[in-house]
């Protein structure tokens, strides 16, 4: 009897999630835009001991055509070699320039305030904020410019290609990412909902006066997942927040332990908009839809024919067994060369929200060795 009441329950969060992902289909990916001679954008590089990991950003962004008019890379307080590396790639660069952003003030963590000094200092009239990690594609700006007017939208973030560590992270990443595909959807969609916004801090791009307007960092400052916060901000201030496939590349871990103690804090998506209440009903959906299916087919496949229902809880499980490999087939193509690991990560599916259970629930978080300040409620 629980395992029918199980899998009717799944069977329920399997369909709001399926009902998602059907109507979040058919959308349109950024392509290739080469600059009109009239955008003229400005590049934000939130940086904090990025030595080992910026330099291919900074060529990524050099080899950018002359719409790009500006790079800032601003700095929180490196003590590496960041400042050495930008000042090399700043005597043959004219674009680009090291900004430091000082100690963060009070209420404020690190890389939000980095994006407010960025943008404070921008004098153009589109902005894109780029990870350290992250290497744009020479027209991806443009492009994002070009579908920032076409549709209408205030901002818009990248979906980009991961380049997964190792084969541990070829099992973790790929279903923490799922946790988002099925909370979200699919990408290259644009929407108004605050709860409904897909966002990605790696690759950023937005009309300078929109974050001005509503001080969307600003809104931000205390978040563990300041990019969400961003495009939610700006959605609940009324404009279009889009969410694209792009070409951007980004390893963002070093390994799967540092995928598996990082990610989850951000990919909770938790803060002023998501009330405690929302997010533990979303968890439930998760855990039902993504995590319930592979032990409850393993189970009914158990009890053969001497459980009553067995034959039902089957039926629901492999139905959802079927979704995730379904989408797991479609996030392939989010990974430059994944391990053969990849295939394997619904097995993963627990682990993974059980860290994300573990991360919302924690109560100090810390990033690059600094303790994050908390959200006000």
């Amino acid at each position: 009897m629980v395992l029918v009441v199980l899998a009717v329950a799944a069977a329920l969060a399997g369909l709001r999630v399926g009902v998602r992902l059907v109507r979040t289909a058919g959308g349109t990916p950024l392509t290739d835009a080469p600059a009109d001679g009239t955008q003229r954008i400005t590049a934000v590089v939130p940086v904090l001991n990025e030595e080992h990991r910026l330099g291919p950003a900074l060529a990524a962004l050099a080899a950018c055509g002359p719409e790009l008019a500006a790079i800032l890379v601003v700095d929180g307080g490196s003590t590496d070699g960041t400042e050495t590396l930008v000042e090399r790639f700043a005597a043959n660069e004219p674009r680009l320039r090291l900004i430091a952003a000082g100690p963060a003030p009070a209420g404020w963590n690190g890389k939000a305030w980095n994006l407010e000094t960025g943008l404070r200092a921008t004098r153009t009239q589109w902005i894109a904020t780029v990870d350290a990690d992250a290497c744009v594609g020479a027209h991806l700006l443009a492009a994002g410019v070009a579908r920032l007017r076409d549709a209408r939208l205030v901002a818009l973030s990248v979906a980009t290609r991961q380049r997964l560590p190792d084969a541990g992270a070829g099992l973790l990443h790929p279903a923490f990412l799922t946790t988002l595909v099925y909370r979200a959807g699919i990408p290259n969609q644009a929407t108004r909902d605050p709860l409904r916004v897909q966002a990605n801090g790696q690759v950023f791009v937005a009309r300078t006066n929109g974050l001005l307007a509503c001080d969307a960092i600003g809104a931000a400052r205390a978040s563990r997942c300041e990019d969400v916060t961003i495009a939610r901000t700006l959605a609940a201030d009324g404009g279009r927040v889009g969410f694209y496939e792009g070409d951007a590349v980004v390893r963002m871990h070093d390994s799967w332990r540092d995928c598996a103690a990082s990610w989850p804090r951000s990919l909770t998506l938790r803060d002023r908009y998501v009330t405690p209440a929302r997010f533990w009903l979303t968890f439930a959906e998760l855990v039902l839809a993504q995590g319930m299916p592979l032990p409850l087919l393993v189970l009914a496949f158990a009890a053969g024919k001497v459980v009553t229902g067995a034959a039902f809880v089957r039926t629901v499980a492999t139905a959802l067994v079927a979704m995730r490999v379904g989408v797991l087939v479609g996030t392939r193509r989010a990974y430059v060369r994944p391990p053969w690991t990849y295939w394997l990560s619904p097995l993963a599916d627990l682990p993974a929200l059980a860290l994300l259970g573990a991360s919302a629930l924690r109560r100090r978080h810390t990033w690059r060795g600094r303790t994050l300040v908390d959200e006000p409620a």
